[in-house]
C-alpha cells in the first residue's frame, strides 16, 4: 500500500525518514514530496499510484481525484475541509479524515493577539514609533470587563471563552448546538442576533458551509455597536467583507483583526479590508506554530494507522 504526502506539510526530511521507517514495518510505501505545488498536472502526477493521500489546505477537486483510481483515504492535515470536494469523495468511496485538535491552542492565542492589538494598536503604533513618533495622547482599551460573544462553541471557541476568562472578560456564545463543557464554564448561550448587538468583541469560530457562508451578513453587522470589535480566525467567506470594510470605513464598527480571507493570501493590493481603518490583518497563520505542526503530523498518522486497523504508532 503506498502512502503519499504531497507536500512537507511543516515536517522536517528526518521527521520524514522516521515515519517511512515507521510505516515499513507495516509493510507501508511512504513517501513525501518536498516542496508544495498546487496545479492539477503535479497533484494528479503525486497522486495517481497513491492508496493514501496525505494533504493540508491544498485544493482537492474532482478534476485531480478522478484521475487517483486507487484513492481510498485521504488524511487532510487541517481542520477544515471547505477545499475538498467532499461530494465526490462520498460518491467513490474516498474516505476523507481530518486533523482536528491540532490548532485549537495556536488558534485560541491569535484571537487573543489580534484583540490586544485592535485594542491597543500594537501594529500601528510600531509603525510611528519607527518614524520618530509618540503616544501622541492615544488611549489604548483592555480586555477586562468587556463582554465577548463567541460564535461557534467547536474546540477553538471553547478554548478561546476559557482564555478570555483568564483576562476577566464576560463571554456569551452563539452555536448551533450547544455543549454542556461550555455551560458548565458559565458561558451563556444568545440568540446571534443579541449577541451581535449586545458584545464588545465578536470572534468567529465556525466552519464554512452553505449555511455559514456570509453568516456575518450586512444586517447583523449594522446591530453592533459602533465600538465593537470583529475578530475572523475561522474561514473568510463567513463575513461579507465588502459590508465589513464598509462598516469600518464609515464608523459603524471600531476595528476589525482578520486571519482568513475568501482565498489565501497573497491578497489584491486593492481588497477592502486592506483599505479599511484600524483592521489588522494577518495571512493566515492562525494554526501555524512549531507546537502545532508537531502535533498534527502525529494526529495525521495515526488516523492512517486507525483508518487501517493498525493497534498503535510505534
Amino acid at each position: 500500500m503506498k502512502i503519499t504526502a504531497v507536500e512537507p506539510i511543516g515536517i522536517s526530511e528526518a521527521k520524514a525518514q522516521e515515519i517511512a521507517v515507521q510505516l515499513a514495518k507495516h509493510n507501508l510505501e511512504f513517501q513525501c514530496y518536498r516542496d508544495r505545488k498546487e496545479d492539477a498536472a503535479t497533484l494528479v502526477e503525486r497522486m495517481k499510484d497513491a492508496n493514501v493521500v496525505i494533504v493540508s489546505n491544498i485544493k482537492i477537486g474532482a478534476d485531480v481525484l478522478s484521475q487517483c483510481p486507487n484513492l481510498k483515504l485521504l488524511d487532510v492535515a487541517f481542520t477544515g475541509l471547505d477545499h475538498i470536494d467532499l461530494d465526490y469523495c462520498k460518491a467513490h468511496d474516498i474516505k476523507v479524515v481530518n486533523a482536528s485538535g491540532y490548532a485549537t491552542q495556536g488558534v485560541a492565542e491569535l484571537v487573543i493577539g489580534l484583540m490586544i492589538d485592535v485594542y491597543r494598536h500594537i501594529t500601528a503604533l510600531d509603525a510611528d514609533t519607527r518614524q520618530s513618533g509618540t503616544r501622541n495622547n492615544f488611549l489604548g482599551r483592555e480586555l477586562r470587563g468587556k463582554r465577548v460573544g463567541i460564535v461557534g462553541t467547536g474546540a477553538i471557541g471553547a478554548r478561546t471563552a476559557q482564555l478570555l476568562q483568564c483576562f476577566g472578560c464576560e463571554v456569551v456564545a452563539w452555536s448551533r448546538s450547544q455543549r454542556q463543557e461550555v455551560l458548565n464554564m458559565g458561558v451563556s448561550y444568545l440568540p446571534l442576533e443579541e449577541l451581535m448587538r449586545t458584545s464588545d468583541i465578536i470572534s468567529l469560530h465556525v466552519p464554512l458551509t452553505a449555511e455559514t457562508h456570509h453568516l456575518i451578513s450586512r444586517e447583523l453587522l449594522a446591530l453592533c455597536k459602533p465600538t465593537a470589535v470583529l475578530i475572523n480566525t475561522a474561514r473568510g467567506n463567513v463575513v461579507d467583507m465588502d459590508a465589513l470594510a464598509e462598516a469600518l470605513r464609515d464608523g459603524k464598527l471600531a476595528g476589525a483583526g482578520i486571519d482568513v480571507f475568501e482565498k489565501e493570501p497573497p491578497l489584491a493590493t486593492d481588497h477592502p479590508l486592506l483599505l479599511a481603518p484600524n483592521c489588522v490583518v494577518v495571512p493566515h497563520v492562525g494554526y501555524a506554530t512549531r507546537e502545532a505542526f508537531d502535533d498534527r503530523i502525529d494526529i495525521v498518522i495515526n488516523n492512517i494507522y486507525r483508518e487501517l486497523n493498525i493497534n498503535a504508532l510505534v
